[in-house]
């Protein structure tokens, strides 16, 4: 097999939660791209079915769930769709997530909740639901979205709880592939720094000197610059690597 060639997923069968939008759907095409066929899960349908559109047209196969994945039973149900039309899901990407910009003090509980239940319990239904397949199977490939807000706090805005949950992310990505590996599931996590979606608006003036000045490429991300590091963290060019998380910052976090 060529160095080329070990970054391919021909055949592989791929789950990305929210996967209709922003980094999730540059992620969706460039597994499809790579060879995958993808599931995707999101709860705007007309959304999901422009994804599953632009991954049919890459010559893969493409599916849409609709789930809200904060719930165990919707997580239960999306994995037995998904696998049932797939035959089996090879790559889980999770990739659905919240961030809300709030000082602590003025957080109400629900939003905490919230946060937490999207960026982190969600993350753990869905893992520990397709992790039971992808032991039957004899192995699998986990890759979860973390932040380079769980090792630095953001300025100028405050957001406690997005940092806290990447945290845990990040902690948990570790504790999954020490515990799976003995099942051949690696579990690896990428650290995006700001990059352009509708959830970072990166394009207003009162941020422009911390996230992007502040920087050393003094710049932001596209999510198709992200996108290629989950291919190479789901595909066998990675087959040596679980417990890591990946930083693609820009170099910010270097300051």
């Amino acid at each position: 097999m060529s160095v080329l060639d070990t970054f391919g997923l021909d055949g592989r069968r791929v789950l990305v939660t929210g996967g209709n939008r922003g980094l999730g759907r540059a992620f969706a095409l460039a597994l499809a791209e790579a060879g995958a066929d993808v599931a995707i899960a999101g709860r705007d349908t007309e959304r999901n079915d422009r994804v599953v559109t632009e991954i049919t047209d890459r010559g893969r196969r493409g599916l849409a769930v609709t789930a809200d994945i904060t719930r165990r039973d919707d997580v239960t149900a999306m994995v037995e769709q998904v696998t049932a039309e797939f035959s089996g899901i090879d790559v889980l990407v999770n990739n659905a997530g919240i961030a809300i910009h709030r000082p602590a003090l003025e957080v109400p509980d629900e939003e905490w909740q919230q946060v937490i239940d999207l960026n982190l319990t969600a993350l753990w239904n869905t893992s520990t639901a397709v992790a039971r397949g992808m032991i039957a199977a004899g192995g699998g490939v986990i890759v979860n979205i973390g932040s380079m807000s769980a090792q630095i706090v953001n300025r100028p805005q405050w957001q406690a709880s997005y940092n806290a949950s990447k945290a845990a992310v990040h902690h948990l990505t570790r504790s999954l592939a020490a515990e799976w590996a003995p099942h051949n599931i690696r579990v690896n996590a990428i650290a995006p720094g700001y990059v352009k979606t509708d959830m970072a608006p990166v394009d207003r003036p009162e941020f422009r000197q911390h996230w992007i000045l502040d920087a050393p490429q003094q710049r932001y991300a596209t999510p198709e610059e992200i996108a290629p590091s989950v291919v190479y963290l789901a595909s066998p060019a990675s087959s040596f690597m679980t417990g890591s998380v990946l930083l693609i910052d820009g170099g910010y976090s270097v300051y």
